[in-house]
């Protein structure tokens, strides 16, 4: 009897336990657990009727502010999970360009050096499959690739034009700006 009261206390606990969301075939997790993030949205970047990517936002609470998320010193991420073939380095650097000139109005000189590091992270071969992290906290954002540490890059400034490339007034695609925020 006490094995049968363990298995379906360990079903209960089970049952209230959330996955998160499946978007375009992804799992997408409802919590960052080693930082405390919940997902706020999460969405596809497409291209040409083609899906890129799914990308998720985690913050410390949900909000559909984009403006206070950029400004915010508080932690939060982004993830992305690869989703095409069709994604090449060459193409990930160019678009992380076009969406750091976007999201700082052009004014990439300040943060020059951050931008530089971060899009060297897209220099080794992106396959299908490909998880990053970008993860804010105490001041500084660490970029993961497939849960390996890749490089660590500090300042508010850059995590700024960082997040905007997703949440700025002009995003990398606005659906998955909209998707991000949960509206």
């Amino acid at each position: 009897m006490k094995n049968i009261s363990k298995f379906f206390m360990i079903l209960v606990m089970l049952s209230t336990l959330s996955f998160g969301v499946k978007i375009s075939g992804i799992d997408m997790p409802d919590a960052m657990m080693q930082n405390n993030l919940i997902l706020n949205g999460a969405g596809v970047r497409s291209k040409f009727f083609f899906d890129l990517y799914v990308g998720g936002l985690y913050l410390k609470e949900k909000s559909q502010n984009a403006t206070n998320i950029i400004n915010s010193n508080m932690p939060m991420a982004i993830k992305l999970h690869i989703t095409s073939s069709l994604i090449s380095s060459k193409k990930m650097q160019d678009a992380t360009m076009e969406g750091f000139e976007n999201s700082t109005d052009n004014k990439m000189e300040p943060i020059k050096n951050e931008i530089d590091q971060f899009i060297n992270v897209f220099k080794k071969e992106i396959k299908d499959g490909d998880i990053y992290d970008f993860i804010y906290k105490n001041n500084k954002v660490s970029i993961y690739k497939n849960t390996k540490l890749i490089t660590t890059i500090k300042g508010l400034k850059f995590k700024k034009a960082l997040f905007g490339i997703w949440l700025c007034n002009k995003p990398a695609q606005e659906s998955l700006k909209k998707k991000m925020l949960g509206i």
